[in-house]
């Protein structure tokens, strides 16, 4: 039998040596070039130059090393056609089986920034890309090997299948190397020319052209019904941030609608990341059905769960703070799904670990950037020169759990397209209101201080309430929600019926709204039902009727100018 060869020649040596010698001790004959042969010979691994294979040196400080015939013709040939194998014997080419090539460091390269294009293209490959394109072209003969991870797999292939050709054995492992290759290639070069065309992923937002590279993490039980298959993934080589950052500490595995209500509830506790109090978010589908803030994290906890405690069996339970053995007896006494927290004191743990199918989560651990979207830029600014210690200590949990995501982008799939926009910047919660300079009186009658209170609180917590979104709130915990409803009075009307069905008292409460009252009958009925001020966005061409329906029932109304649209 004829010696196999392998070709060689890798920048990010990891692994090469062990892969290098296992061939050799399998009888393989190794070419290489430049530095990988070197650096195999320092190790006393035989190696061929490919320039004694194809007669011809290595120029141009090595540019062109192994495009010539001689390599191309043997790795091309088709073993399974005759008159390739008789083109190859004719001008004395023997097959190339193998080829273990990664690219020159482009990405590296630039990834600093700063760098000239003479220098970029300088670490532009040719012969690699080649060399690796014709292997995977060919990959029912011939092994096509870019990541290291799989030098191993590669060589227990071989002694299994003894190197066979052909879609028999080995083939199917062949063609996963291929699709690797053509993966790795396409990488490159979108590189490249997004280097060339001035885009830079980092600053430009929404450009021309967009690739996601994604990893998988996680293949899921099922998606959201049992007949649909899913998996969970994030953005190729990114730190492991968002829920992908979560740390399970006990319970099943996360199923696709545990992602989702994890994310959900992620996003609605958001706002009481830099809060002076502690705040429970119960989310359920996605939307809250209960928010609150108190005195303790127990409170906080209670006064969520009266809002709705039917939609909360089977919830999602965010908080703000580690969760104590009075929080942890609270929760175990109804079904909950998951519940994620900056970490969990030990006896609160013995508690919840007595749910076997409880899943118990907290964000990770780790040092916390400052963010880069500018309205939380300007709110740290405040936090460092004026917020209490507790608010300052607090920000991490929003920027750890939802703002550490790398991602500029979040990315929804339509049928037949996917959108991309920036994240949302969730309306803070703190002890000082921070009232934005874009909020504005626009009723004769002005709030209480409590009743600002309320409203500040009534925004934050409608920020992760599904549109149409209604929710009324007093004395820091929501008192009624109405989501997802195609009108927003049928919101405004739903919420005040889950306020009734638990008995609670909406005389004096507030009303936060996500976007806009199209007409008045929104306000009639909250002022029925004894609200007596009203936060909501603006911008409709009623405004006056709205605000002179306000008028009429000497409700205070405040103005945002930003709508908080959750589809």
């Amino acid at each position: 039998m004829t010696q196999r060869r392998a070709l060689i020649s890798v920048s990010n040596k990891r692994g090469v040596e062990g892969f290098a010698r296992g061939l050799v001790e399998r009888d393989w004959q190794i070419l290489s070039t430049g530095g990988t042969a070197r650096a195999l010979r320092e190790r006393e691994i035989p190696v061929t130059e490919v320039s004694e294979i194809t007669g011809h040196p290595e120029i141009m400080d090595g540019r062109v090393k192994t495009l010539h015939p001689a390599i191309h013709g043997p790795l091309l040939a088709r073993r399974e056609e005759e008159e390739d194998l008789e083109a190859l014997e004719a001008l004395g080419y023997v097959p190339i089986d193998l080829v273990a090539v990664n690219l020159y460091p482009f990405r590296e390269t630039i990834r600093e920034g700063g760098v000239s294009v003479d220098d970029a293209m300088e670490q532009v490959d040719i012969g690699g890309p080649t060399m690796i394109r014709a292997a995977a072209k060919n990959h029912r003969s011939v092994w096509a090997v870019v990541d290291p991870d799989d030098y191993d797999r590669v060589l227990a292939a071989l002694d299994e299948h003894a190197g066979k050709a052909g879609e028999g054995p080995g083939g199917n492992f062949r063609r996963e190397l291929a699709v690797k290759v053509f993966r790795h290639a396409s990488e490159y070069d979108e590189a490249v020319a997004g280097f060339l065309s001035g885009e830079k992923e980092e600053e430009e937002l929404l450009p021309e052209h967009f690739r996601v590279e994604l990893e998988r993490i996680q293949v899921l039980r099922y998606g959201e019904n049992p007949d649909q298959e899913a998996a969970f993934y994030r953005k190729e080589g990114a730190p492991a941030a968002g829920i992908a950052g979560l740390q399970q500490h006990h319970g099943k595995e996360l199923s696709y609608n545990n992602i989702l209500d994890l994310d959900g509830a992620l996003l609605s506790l958001a706002p009481f990341a830099f809060s002076h109090r502690p705040a429970v978010a119960i989310v359920k589908h996605t939307t809250p059905c209960g928010i609150a803030v108190g005195e303790s994290l127990a409170d906080a906890y209670a006064r969520a769960l009266r809002t709705d405690p039917t939609s909360a069996f089977g919830s999602v339970i965010a908080v703000n703070r580690p969760i104590d053995v009075a929080t942890a007896e609270a929760i175990s006494e109804i079904f909950v799904e998951c519940v994620v927290a900056p970490s969990f004191r030990d006896d609160a743990l013995s508690v919840l670990e007595k749910k076997k199918n409880l899943r118990l989560l907290t964000f990770p651990d780790a040092p916390v950037p400052r963010p880069t979207a500018p309205a939380v830029g300007e709110i740290m600014d405040w936090l460092q020169r004026d917020g209490s210690f507790e608010e300052i200590q607090n920000a991490a949990l929003y920027l750890a759990a939802h703002g550490r995501n790398p991602n500029r982008r979040v990315l929804r799939g339509v049928y037949g397209g996917v959108l991309v926009q920036e994240p949302p910047v969730p309306p803070f919660y703190t002890s000082a209101g921070l009232d934005p300079e874009a909020w504005s009186l626009v009723t004769e009658r002005k709030p209480t201080e409590k009743e600002w209170d309320d409203l500040r609180f009534a925004w934050a917590a409608v920020f992760g309430v599904k549109s149409n979104a209604i929710l009324l709130a007093k004395n820091g915990g929501a008192l009624g929600i109405g989501a997802g409803q195609m009108s927003r009075v049928d919101a405004s009307r739903l919420a005040v019926q889950k306020a009734a069905d638990q008995e609670l008292s909406l005389e004096g409460a507030a009303l936060a709204s996500d976007a806009f009252f199209p007409f008045r009958d929104g306000v009639d009925a909250a002022a029925e039902a004894g609200i007596r001020c009203i936060i909501q966005p603006g911008g409709s061409i009623r405004d006056e009727e709205v605000i002179e329906a306000a008028n009429e029932h000497d409700i205070a109304m405040v103005l945002t100018s930003r709508r908080l649209f959750r589809h």
